[in-house]
């Protein structure tokens, strides 16, 4: 890694060694190598560390760099790609093994929740929670939800809670025929159990993808997953099917 001249460069300084430490994490680091300590790095581009913490941050937030505690900053692996086409319609747990089961619960579902599954709200919602692990690091936690007259043969299995249950709820809607599914992505910002799971701060960006699924004309599940926007990247597959809508959260029109 070797040094270069700032004083003269018009943009921040910050910004300029981020372009530095971009090229030779692309040439002389691999993933999972930790960095120079903050003072050796400072020197070596003779900056000051807060002008190297600016660039450190940035990077991190671009998912190049991973803060680990114990451990000092590290090279991030390549970002996970998260396809949001919909020209490959499966249900959850079908084919993706990176997703791990954590809990299951049952309950009357809130306001919100009933408007995304266009329900009345009084009936009984089982609510999956899973966690996708790429690496070995969290990076999306998701809230899988099911109304219970979507899986009646549910009643039947004898496994009231934790991540049995969860797998038995997932077997169950692959019963169902699939005719599609509606997806949508948004920017959002952690909330504190994500971010708890994520080992992300409270706030941290992060991707919020929402998909329902139809079977029968009518939504029979949906699930709301949220990704580290540090470490995911979104893919459109084969069909490219990328729509812009201006329509806001209840259908309203952006002004």
């Amino acid at each position: 890694m070797g040094t270069t001249q700032l004083e003269s460069v018009p943009e921040p300084k910050y910004w300029h060694l981020k372009t530095v430490l971009t090229d030779a994490l692309d040439s002389e680091f691999a993933v999972g190598e930790i960095l120079p300590n903050e003072r050796e790095l400072a020197a070596r581009f003779g900056v000051a560390r807060a002008t190297l913490r600016q660039a450190l941050e940035q990077l991190e937030l671009e998912g190049r760099l991973q803060r680990r505690r114990g451990v000092g900053t590290t090279v991030a692996p390549p970002r996970v790609g998260v396809d949001v086409s919909t020209s490959q319609q499966t249900w959850p747990g079908a084919s993706d093994d990176a997703w791990q089961p954590v809990e299951c619960g049952s309950a009357v579902p809130s306001a919100a929740v009933a408007r995304l599954l266009d329900a009345n709200g009084e009936e009984p919602v089982h609510t999956v929670r899973r966690i996708r692990v790429t690496h070995g690091q969290s990076v999306a936690a998701e809230l899988l939800y099911v109304p219970a007259g979507s899986v009646p043969g549910l009643s039947a299995i004898d496994a009231p809670s934790g991540p049995a249950r969860a797998r038995a709820v997932l077997r169950e809607l692959q019963h169902l025929d699939l005719d599609g599914q509606d997806r949508a992505v948004e920017l959002g910002s952690a909330r504190a159990d994500d971010a708890k799971e994520l080992d992300r701060l409270p706030g941290a960006p992060v991707l919020v993808v929402t998909t329902r699924y139809i079977t029968g004309g009518r939504t029979v599940a949906a699930s709301v997953a949220t990704y580290r926007a540090d470490t995911c990247r979104l893919t459109f597959g084969d069909s490219g099917d990328l729509e812009i809508s201006d329509e806001l959260p209840g259908g309203k029109k952006a002004s």
